[in-house]
């Protein structure tokens, strides 16, 4: 892991001096994993404080899933599920700042997860310091808003929209390819007046590929590492994951069942030299960081 490497969030700094954990904190009744468990403010609190506890660097709070054949959601369904828990969380843990001393548990970072730079921009003003946009940016205004912020921007790689993703993907080099999209919106992103330091970039595991293109990618994260920014890995009880582990009879486990499959893909990630790892169980996987 580079010391050298820190992202800027608004005037929060996350060095990554070590593997950095993103817990997942999806208020959504349709996530395909843990749909419906976090769905108000108090029950999504507390979950949060449960990760922060267990060692969370970041929270990414999203109200839209994106699953496989997912609707999409409205920009003001999307601000009245995750903007009253944003704001919530935003008083209990406040922001690193540049040049404060560092506490002796750091708070950790808050996240939106959205493809919207509406619901983006009213989650910055309740306390998020970081977009998580699965679209790499490429909706109007969201490049400018990052930009206008100062808040780090998550740029993921995805062949369609979710509720087309998994028709037949076809890639001729999927490394290749992923790779070369996702410099391309980083270039972008610093044309629209970006800093480098805020970007970081995701290959989308499971948005758009088959199982033998997750393979490719997990296999190949160094690639991604190599262009210098840093790099995201979001594998955490991913289908692909429950059809790798399927038993004798060919019946997958259940999303929840797969923490160490996702154990074994945080591990894998962190020798590539990949900095953030977004997972539901943040105890476990950051056991697997070390």
């Amino acid at each position: 892991m580079s010391a050298a490497l820190i992202i800027h969030c608004r005037q929060a700094r996350l060095p990554l001096t070590q593997p950095r954990i993103m817990g997942i904190l999806n208020v959504t009744p349709d996530s395909f994993s843990d749909g419906g468990l976090d769905a108000d403010v108090a029950a999504a609190v507390q979950r949060a404080m449960d990760m922060a506890r267990q060692g969370a660097d970041v929270i990414d709070i999203g109200g839209e899933s994106t699953r496989p054949g997912a609707a999409a959601v409205s920009d003001e369904e999307q601000i009245r599920r995750t903007v009253p828990i944003i704001a919530a969380l935003a008083t209990m843990f406040p922001p690193r700042h540049e040049g404060q001393p560092p506490a002796p548990t750091p708070a950790p970072l808050l996240s939106i997860d959205t493809q919207s730079p509406v619901v983006a921009a009213a989650a910055i003003e309740a306390g998020a310091t970081i977009i998580n946009d699965v679209n790499a940016a490429q909706r109007p205004g969201m490049l400018e808003l990052a930009a206008s912020s100062g808040a780090a921007l998550v740029l993921m790689h995805m062949r369609g929209t979710p509720a087309t993703m998994q028709q037949q993907p076809q890639y001729g080099d999927v490394v290749a390819e992923v790779r070369v999209f996702l410099l391309q919106r980083a270039e972008a992103a610093m044309r629209a007046g970006v800093t480098r330091q805020q970007i970081i970039l995701d290959p989308g595991i499971g948005f758009g590929k088959t199982i033998e293109h997750n393979l490719a990618l997990l296999a190949n994260l160094s690639r991604l590492v190599e262009t210098g920014f840093p790099v995201m890995l979001g594998a955490s009880r991913k289908r692909f994951l429950g059809l790798l582990c399927a038993g004798a009879e060919g019946v997958a486990p259940e999303p929840r069942d797969l923490m160490g499959a996702t154990c074994a893909t945080s591990a894998l990630a962190v020798r590539a030299g990949v900095g953030l790892l977004r997972v539901h169980d943040v105890a476990a996987n950051r056991q697997a960081a070390l």
